[in-house]
C-alpha cells in the first residue's frame, strides 16, 4: 500500500460515518475487505482512496445515496448518482408505474413522499382521510408529518394520538441518525414542538365497544363518526441510482380490522 499526503477531506467524512454507525476501524475493514491500517490511512489523510473503495466503504457504512456523491466529491471524483427531477423525462416509466400502483391500492389510502416527506402523490383514499382539514396544511407543497401532527391536522382525529405520535418520531429519529439532513431535522424539532390536542388521553383511555387484536400498532382515525383502523408499511427501491428515486418511500395503509375494510368498500361502492 502506498501512502501519499492527500489534500482531499474525504478520511473525516468517512471517519465520521464511522462513527455514527458504531464501527471500529477493525469492524469496517473486516466488513468491506481491507486492513484496519488502511482504513486508519484513508481517515488520517495518509492515504487517497480510490473510487472504488470510497464506494465500498460507503455501501458498507449504509451512507445514503445523496451522501456517497457528497464522498466522491470530497475524494476528488465525480458523483456517481444523478439527481433527476421527479417530471424528468427519464422517470417517466417509474411516474406511471407508481400512479397504477396508487390507484390499485384504492379504496384503501396510499401515498408516496421524499425524504422530508413532502408528499409527491397519493391515492384518493389518502384525500377521503384529510377531508375537511384547514386550507393552510393542505397548499403544496403537502408534508405529511405536519398534516399528521398538527393539532389543526389529523392529530385530533386519530384516537391513539400518544402511541402513534411516538411512534412517527422515533421514526424520524431513526432516519435522522441515518442521514444528515438539517432538513429533516428542523421538520423533527417543528412537529414535536406541536402541542397535543385538548382532550387527547393516554393509551388505553378510550376503549373500543369490541376491541379487536390488531397485529401491529395502528393508526386509529376517527371518519364520519367511524373509527377506521390501518397498518402502515413503508416501501423503497432497491438499488436505486438516483437520488430522487432513493428518498422516495411508499406508504401503503393496510386495513387492521373488517370493520375498516367494510366501511371503505361501501364508499367505494357509493362513488363508482
Amino acid at each position: 500500500m502506498t501512502t501519499v499526503a492527500t489534500d482531499t477531506n474525504v478520511g473525516p467524512l468517512l471517519r465520521g460515518w464511522r462513527e455514527q454507525r458504531r464501527l471500529s476501524q477493525l469492524e469496517l475493514a473486516l466488513r468491506a475487505d481491507s486492513s484496519a491500517r488502511h482504513i486508519s490511512f484513508i481517515e488520517t489523510g495518509r492515504s487517497r482512496p480510490s473510487e472504488e473503495m470510497i464506494l465500498r466503504l460507503a455501501e458498507h457504512l449504509d451512507v445514503p445515496v445523496r451522501d456517497r456523491n457528497a464522498l466522491l466529491l470530497a475524494g476528488g471524483y465525480a458523483p456517481r448518482y444523478t439527481e433527476s427531477a421527479l417530471d424528468a423525462p427519464q422517470l417517466e416509466t417509474l411516474r406511471e408505474g407508481i400512479e397504477q400502483l396508487l390507484q390499485g391500492y384504492e379504496p384503501y389510502p396510499a401515498l408516496v413522499v421524499d425524504g422530508s416527506y413532502t408528499v409527491v402523490a397519493a391515492n384518493r383514499g389518502i384525500q377521503l382521510l384529510l377531508a375537511g382539514l384547514p386550507e393552510h396544511l393542505l397548499t403544496p407543497p403537502l408534508n405529511a408529518m405536519r398534516i399528521t401532527l398538527h393539532p389543526e391536522g389529523l392529530a385530533p382525529r386519530i384516537r391513539n394520538l400518544r402511541e402513534w405520535r411516538g411512534h412517527l418520531l422515533a421514526q424520524m429519529e431513526r432516519q435522522i441518525g441515518l442521514a444528515r439532513s438539517e432538513a429533516l431535522r428542523a421538520l423533527y424539532e417543528e412537529v414535536a414542538a406541536y402541542p397535543l390536542p385538548e382532550g387527547t388521553t393516554d393509551p388505553g383511555d378510550r376503549e373500543d365497544p369490541e376491541p379487536y387484536p390488531y397485529f401491529a400498532l395502528p393508526l386509529r382515525i376517527e371518519h364520519d363518526g367511524h373509527v377506521l383502523s390501518f397498518v402502515s408499511s413503508i416501501s423503497t427501491f432497491n438499488t436505486p441510482m438516483d437520488v430522487t428515486v432513493a428518498e422516495l418511500a411508499i406508504e401503503t395503509m393496510l386495513p387492521a380490522d373488517p370493520a375498516t375494510v367494510a366501511y371503505l368498500q361501501s364508499l367505494a361502492q357509493v362513488t363508482e
